[in-house]
């Protein structure tokens, strides 16, 4: 993860000092510009300097660097149980625990609050870590994603009230989700239009992306049970062309959203994701 850093393009001020460049005032780190003395001014920030050509007291203003609000967002539903046969133990699941685990660490790395949201509508409701810094988060972080185990559907909007209560505007949030309940779509649609800026990691398996069966085979939705039973090598070109479909489909209204997805399959590194949505970002930003 070295050379990564998080960055949201609506960074804001006033919660201290972080990496993240904000457009309020104050005693930052890098000079932006002067204005008058006001009483109540720190004389530390006078510029005696210009003091003595001048005769009048100037203060010196810098632009605040605020730390990062982020939110990891997981979906929980029985969908993200799933696994390529070839590694039956990799689920979308373990692979959004693991990309969390990293998002924490980057977060800790420079500075930044960071909490965690599993979804998933049973019992338990949502469990909700509220961001923290520091080393005691990365522990709390861990206890959580060792607790977090799929649900049966995508919560209703009765039981997401925390992820409105609790997400601030200006937050970074990092939805992790396969991007098949219409659920998790539109909670990440409505956090974008309320100022939040939204990010969107879908976990897919090989499978979906090579179909590889063949023989007769019988798939079932393990959140509705409806099964299809049929041969594999007639049923691959349809579904190729039908998922491709939904693909791009997806890509479009989240676009439209104004939030940035990223594809990542099972048996990608788990780098690629971050990689895709920080790293060429954050070049682009220093440019």
């Amino acid at each position: 993860m070295k050379g990564l850093r998080l960055v949201s393009r609506r960074a804001r001020g006033g919660q201290g000092f972080g990496v993240h460049r904000s457009h309020s005032r104050g005693a930052g780190l890098e000079f932006a510009q002067y204005r008058a003395y006001e009483p109540g001014d720190e004389p530390r920030q006078i510029d005696w300097k210009l003091y003595a050509r001048s005769d009048r007291f100037f203060v010196r203003e810098a632009e605040r660097e605020s730390p990062l609000a982020l939110w990891i967002l997981i979906d929980a539903s029985a969908s993200m149980s799933q696994a390529d046969a070839a590694n039956p133990a990799w689920t979308r699941l373990q692979a959004a625990k693991q990309l969390a685990a990293c998002l924490g660490e980057l977060a800790l790395q420079q500075g930044d609050r960071f909490g965690l949201i599993g979804m998933c509508d049973d019992s338990r409701g949502l469990g909700v870590l509220v961001p923290e810094g520091g080393s005691r988060q990365r522990s709390r972080l861990w206890i959580e994603l060792q607790a977090l185990a799929t649900g049966k559907e995508f919560p209703g909007v009765e039981k997401l009230a925390p992820v409105w209560e609790r997400i601030a505007t200006g937050d970074l949030v990092v939805v992790i989700g396969d991007g098949f309940d219409d659920g998790c779509v539109a909670m990440a649609e409505r956090l974008s239009a309320a100022g939040r800026e939204v990010l969107f990691v879908q976990v897919l398996t090989t499978e979906e992306r090579d179909f590889p069966f063949v023989d007769g085979h019988r798939f079932v939705d393990p959140e509705t049970g409806e099964e299809l039973r049929g041969d594999g090598a007639a049923l691959r070109a349809g579904f190729l062309q039908r998922f491709d479909e939904a693909q791009r489909a997806l890509q479009a209204r989240l676009a439209h959203a104004g939030i940035r997805r990223v594809t990542w399959w099972l048996d990608q590194p788990p780098d690629l994701p971050l990689r895709q949505l920080f790293g060429d970002r954050h070049a682009a930003e220093q440019s």
